[in-house]
């Protein structure tokens, strides 16, 4: 049976989305306020550090750990490669000699004579942050990051999994609630974004795999089919960091589901326009939803007289909450359902877990009022 779980989830041909790009540990910015930049283009860079390598040189050349700087042949800060003799020990007059190798290549990091221990570290792995859409770089974050904003169509879907991809828009399906089968994905599909209808069936999945599609977009999926094509049950996580090469963004819930009018139509509009997409959701609070940006020549254009900075790092916006206001709850046990703000208590609450924090009262669609953490909702967009 199919659930679904109604997205009052943003669908525009005309929208002005901010991207945060952060570096995870901290590095250089490469780019300026003002710049324009392309999807692929670095605008943060960093090194991430190799991993430690301990090598007990006390033990394994049977010295004493005061010892050790007569017998080891390098030096803190010095790069060594792996083979390279490390400590060597002489002993008997010259007439025996041990010798330990560096395991790995990398650098001296630690030279311990009271552990007896040599730390090496291996080299370091670059890391650069690319800006993902097609934009303007409206602020920069020193040694962190950049926000680059972009105008154009931006769809959000409820589930998905795969990272950051792009590619051209292609509709193979010929209504929303139509169930393509695997053979309808061919070679020119390579590269593409291509929306399959209102199931993507595992074995859509590994068909679009073997072709090459960058990105799939559908209705809903089955549980099952999902699991069989990762190998594992996904659980409650953060999805987006999937080993697959592709990502997938489904529209409406779980099941087979017809994609909704707007959101179809769009996409058929945006048919060969080139877009960035991103599978990345959480359902918890902090929400992040899956997405697909398509940059609009025009909008752009406009963006360039808008101001040079924005006080904000979050993308997405979602406003104040107030009585009327409707949300979506994100936690169980109303996991999914819609409803209407009836009232915002000021005052603390304990809950279920025994916590004290801010709730508010909300009315079901069946007419049931209840009582939930304000962390536990999201605001659907008009």
């Amino acid at each position: 049976m199919a659930h679904a779980y109604t997205p009052g989830l943003k669908v525009s041909n005309r929208e002005v989305v901010r991207k945060t790009r952060r570096l995870p540990i901290k590095g250089e910015v490469t780019v300026e306020v003002g710049d324009m930049v392309q999807p692929h283009d670095v605008v943060a860079k960093t090194e991430i550090p190799g991993d430690p390598v301990s090598v007990n040189i006390s033990q394994l050349l049977t010295v004493e750990p005061y010892e050790l700087p007569d017998v080891v042949t390098v030096k803190e800060g010095e790069t060594v490669e792996k083979g390279q003799v490390i400590a060597r020990k002489i002993s008997f007059f010259g007439l025996f000699k041990s010798e330990q190798m560096s395991p790995v290549d990398g650098t001296v990091e630690m030279i311990s004579d009271v552990s007896g221990q040599m730390v090496l570290r291996e080299p370091p792995t670059p890391l650069d942050v690319e800006a993902y859409v097609e934009g303007i770089v409206r602020r920069v974050l020193p040694e962190e990051g950049v926000v680059v904003e972009t105008a154009g169509a931006f769809i959000q879907g409820i589930f998905g999994i795969g990272g950051e991809r792009r590619g051209a828009i292609k509709v193979v399906a010929s209504s929303p609630d139509e169930r393509i089968e695997p053979s309808a994905l061919d070679a020119s599909c390579e590269g593409k974004i291509v929306v399959v209808g209102s199931v993507a069936t595992a074995g859509i999945l590994r068909r679009a795999e073997e072709v090459g599609v960058v990105g799939l977009v559908s209705g809903g999926i089955v549980d099952a089919d999902l699991i069989d094509y990762l190998g594992y049950d996904i659980g409650v996580a953060i999805t987006g960091h999937e080993d697959i090469p592709l990502t997938l963004i489904i529209t409406e819930g779980f099941g087979p589901m017809r994609i909704a009018d707007k959101t179809f139509e769009l996409l058929q509009e945006l048919e060969g326009q080139e877009a960035s997409l991103n599978g990345a959701t959480q359902i918890r609070a902090g929400v992040m939803r899956p997405e697909i940006i398509s940059p609009d020549a025009s909008m752009l254009e406009q963006l360039r007289d808008a101001p040079e900075d924005v006080d904000t790092e979050d993308e997405d916006e979602s406003g104040g909450l107030g009585v009327g206001t409707p949300i979506r709850i994100i936690r169980d046990p109303y996991f999914g359902a819609l409803a209407e703000v009836t009232g915002l208590p000021p005052e603390l609450q304990v809950v279920e877990s025994e916590t004290r924090v801010r709730v508010l009262n909300a009315r079901l669609a069946d007419g049931t009022e209840v009582m939930v953490p304000r962390a536990n909702v999201e605001i659907i967009e008009g």
